[in-house]
């Protein structure tokens, strides 16, 4: 089994690419979702925001005010910082924990959905491939303004606070053209899961594992023998 990487920008599209993924039986890992499993209130990380960021970005009913606690951190890069520090490291074991079941249950490749791919950098060296969902600047502002019903000077603010998509774009592997229709985007997404999963690069992460894993049984079995002379 091996990973590949999916990002994109703000209202670029990522998230039909994800679903048109998912519709072909690939096994997608969200970390959006995953990040706010890891904050759901008593956990760890819900803990150390609530002990940085203060009761005011709680709910009535506890749970994190994700809008509230998004305009702290747009606003000042230390706090934005402080955040990752607390909840990446739980959004990455989350991660790591479902990657091992499907590696388990032997499908070849695992998609990661990641919106920050390239601005942490964390995770793409053990990634296969990488894929960018690109659209044009204008249809990109266009499809945000309309979205959350922002005026321009709003959804400008929005996209420039992000890793610009042309500079993604440069830095991906695949790049998923998500300016035209539906119809074509999705024909795109068939070609590339087409071509992933034509590929034998899961037999080489596979035969590693089988051999760490043979190489561990045979090391224990040579323990067992010295305990027994």
């Amino acid at each position: 089994m091996f990973l590949v990487g999916l990002t994109g920008g703000i209202a670029s599209g990522k998230s039909t690419v994800s679903s048109q993924l998912r519709e072909l039986g690939c096994p997608v890992i969200d970390a959006d979702v995953v990040a706010r499993k890891v904050v759901e209130p008593h956990s760890p990380a819900y803990r150390l925001v609530v002990q940085h960021f203060g009761q005011e970005v709680l709910l009535e009913n506890g749970e994190i005010d994700r809008q509230k606690l998004g305009n702290i951190i747009f606003s000042s890069p230390e706090k934005r910082r402080l955040l990752n520090s607390i909840t990446h490291p739980e959004i990455h074991r989350a991660m790591l924990k479902q990657i091992l079941l499907y590696f388990i249950r032997g499908y070849r490749y695992v998609i990661l959905d990641v919106p920050l791919l390239f601005e942490t950098r964390r995770l793409t060296r053990f990634l296969n491939h990488t894929v960018v969902v690109y659209c044009d600047p204008a249809t990109q502002l266009a499809r945000l303004m309309h979205r959350d019903g922002l005026s321009q000077e709003e959804a400008e603010q929005r996209i420039a606070a992000q890793m610009p998509l042309n500079e993604k774009r440069g830095l991906a592997s695949h790049v998923i053209e998500n300016s035209s229709s539906r119809e074509d985007t999705h024909r795109q997404v068939l070609k590339l899961h087409t071509k992933l999963e034509d590929s034998m690069e899961f037999l080489f992460v596979r035969a590693i594992a089988v051999a760490a894993v043979a190489g561990l049984g045979g090391l224990f079995m040579y323990t067992v023998r010295l305990l027994a002379s």
